[in-house]
Parts: structure tokens; sequence; C-alpha cells
């Protein structure tokens, strides 16, 4: 039986990591849950999967959610909650919750020695070769549970990255990517959270919609594998049937397709290198009458080649780059700034930031506090000056 810690249960990646507990309870078990805000929620979740151990990231709903307990369980809260919960010994944590405050308890859970399935791309990309110094020095694994990165991961299986010439990332483009610049000035965040083919998070879906999430697994995937930014392409695939593909040195390519459910990657970093049955999870290859490939429009959305900019520059831009995206895509989901001002925003924080090339955790997190603050100021004068629409 082997031992869960799952922060971020309520969301999308939450919700599929525990379908795949639930089908197969006799192998897995939760050891404890983390979630911000969704009280009720939670408290069905722990009804279901007894943890002993619960975190509320939010101080102020702790009293709620013991006065509707009807478990026993340890309530811990915020982020000292949430490494707490990571520290402790079990087999796996699945690291869901979304952006930098993942960093720290991804770095507890590795400390600890525990393989880590990782869904939050934020910190990797904040802080890759910290986080991957760790991972290597404490024997913990990272297991990618990102569809496309755990599509290279399973494409690797038996070969070296001396015999990978290219990865390709494929990105479903989201969607609007046939948009003029002219209908992109109109969207709302709610259009931005549907996406075409994915059910995902909010941020997540935003990122999407501006390509920028592929812009962050780029970042994430130099990590992950080892690889040089020019060995790694995104390719538009509508379909979301491939989810990535390793071109090797001798011309050949691996691909690895499925439908577009969650639960297939999670279920792959939970069992590795073993393989769940997962129900409903079957794709008739005579369905697909089509799987196109075309280039991404880096005009129109430029979010691209601000991830590639900053994945040059090193050090700490990348945290750069994280923290401004969070921050305007944060005040975008609240229609504080219009949709294309995402990617300026991103722009200006980035040109303007002083990035060092030191990379110890000191300067990450120092950066990300400063590019907050900058990011924000771009916030409120674009809010200003421009109102959305």
């Amino acid at each position: 039986m082997k031992k869960i810690t799952l922060l971020g249960s309520t969301g999308s990646i939450g919700h599929n990591t525990l379908e795949v507990i639930r089908q197969h309870r006799d192998q897995y078990c939760v050891q404890a849950l983390a979630a911000r805000g969704n009280v009720d929620l939670l408290l069905r979740q722990i009804e279901e999967f007894q943890p002993p151990y619960v975190c509320i990231f939010d101080p102020a709903l702790r009293d709620t959610l013991q006065s509707r307990l009807t478990t026993d369980c340890e309530i811990l809260t915020g982020l000292e909650g949430l490494v707490e919960v990571a520290s402790h010994p079990v087999d796996m944590v699945v690291n869901a919750v979304v952006g930098a405050v993942g960093l720290h308890p991804l770095l507890a859970a590795l400390e600890a020695g525990t393989p880590v399935a990782v869904a939050n791309k934020e910190p990797l990309v904040m802080a890759g070769r910290y986080v991957m110094e760790k991972s290597i020095a404490h024997d913990a694994p990272l297991l990618p549970v990102d569809s496309e990165h755990s599509a290279i991961f399973q494409c690797l299986q038996g070969f070296e990255s001396r015999d990978v010439r290219q990865i390709h990332l494929t990105a479903s483009g989201g969607p609007f990517y046939r948009c003029s610049l002219e209908e992109m000035r109109q969207i709302s965040p709610s259009q931005a959270m549907s996406h075409p083919t994915w059910d995902m998070g909010t941020k997540i879906s935003v990122d999407s919609a501006t390509l920028m999430n592929k812009g962050l697994e780029i970042i994430e995937a130099m990590w992950l594998f080892g690889l040089e930014l020019d060995q790694i392409r995104v390719v538009i695939h509508p379909q979301s049937i491939v989810h990535s593909l390793v071109e090797f040195i001798d011309g050949s390519f691996i691909a690895q397709l499925g439908p577009a459910d969650m639960k297939l990657p999670i279920a792959y970093a939970l069992s590795y290198p073993s393989r769940l049955v997962l129900s409903n999870t079957r794709m008739d290859l005579t369905d697909m009458a089509t799987l196109t490939f075309d280039k991404p429009d880096c005009k129109a959305f430029p979010s691209l080649d601000l991830a590639r900019q900053a994945a040059r520059c090193g050090g700490t831009a990348p945290a750069i780059l994280n923290a401004a995206n969070e921050e305007a895509v944060a005040a975008f989901c609240a229609s504080a700034i219009p949709f294309l001002a995402i990617a300026d925003i991103v722009a200006r924080t980035l040109d303007e930031s002083e990035s060092s090339s030191a990379y110890d955790l000191e300067a990450v997190l120092a950066a990300d506090r400063e590019a907050r603050l900058l990011a924000r100021a771009h916030i409120k004068s674009t809010s200003e000056s421009y109102p959305p629409c």
C-alpha cells in the first residue's frame, strides 16, 4: 500500500489524482490532503479518504473546517502547513498546487527523500537548477505529470540524452489560436478559461490561451530532461491526441498518443515503472480523421518568445518571467486588465528587471518579490490608462 500526499487536492489535477486512487484503493491510500480554500470539497475528500493530516492554506478557514469535520485528522494551515505535510514520510508527494507557492513544499519533499509527481511547473521554471540539485542530492526523483512532459518521459524510456536530437512539445493552440488581434482585444476571462480540448484550472487555462503555458513548459523540459533550449520545439496540434514527440539523432520519432485525460499521466507517475488499468480512458484510432501540426504564431502570441528570452538569459530571469505572468494573469482574471496586456506586462517586467546570474534560492526568491512589485505597478498603470473591454 503506497502512501500518497496530495497538495492541491481540490483543483483539476487533485480531482483526477483522487479518481485514480479511487480506482485502485487496494494499492494507494491518502496520507495528507492540502487545499487553498474550497472547504466544501475538501470536507468531502476528507470523509472519503480519511487522511490523518490536512492543510488548508487560508488560516482564516481553519475553524470553519474544524467545526464541520466528522473524522479525526490534524489540521495545518498556511505555507508552513504545506511544507510540513510535504515533509511527512510517504511513498510519493503529488505537487498540484498552482504557482510559485509550490516551490517550498516541493523542496521539503525532496529534502525528505520523497519522490514527487510534479504537476506544478512554476517551481522548476523559477529555480530549475536548484530543484534538480536537491532531487539528485537526496535521491528523490521527479516524475512529470504535465501531459507533455509525461509523454517525453515515456518516449525516452530506454534511451539517453545523447540519443536525442530534439523534442517537440505539442500545444492545442488554445481557444484563440485563429483569432485576429481585433478579436483578442475583446476576450473576457470566461472565454479564456474555456479550453477547447482540456478541462483545467483557471490559471493554466489562461496560460494556455496566451501560449505562456507552453513557454513555461519549454523551461521545465530543459531541467527535467537535461536539454539545451535549441533542442526544444513547440508545434501546434489542435486535436490534443499526440501529447509530445521525441526526435532521435537517426531521424526517427517516437510519440505518445492518448485521449485528453489527465488521469493517464497521473497514473503513470503514481505507478512508474508499471502501469495501471484505468476505466473510461480508451481511444479508438478509427475515430481520428486527421492529425495536424503547425508552427506557432509568435507575433500574435509573444509569450513563447518571452519564455525563450528568459531561458536564454538564465539565472533569475525565468523567476522574473513567472512572477510577472502570475500577477498579470490574476489581474486579467479579476477583469483589471485586457487579455492582450498580459504578455505586454510580462515583457515590460522582464525588460526593466535586473536578472542575476546567481542561482541560489535567496536570489530566486528576491527576484520573484521584486518582479511582482514591478508587475503590479505596470498592472495599475495599464488598468488606469486602458481599461479592459
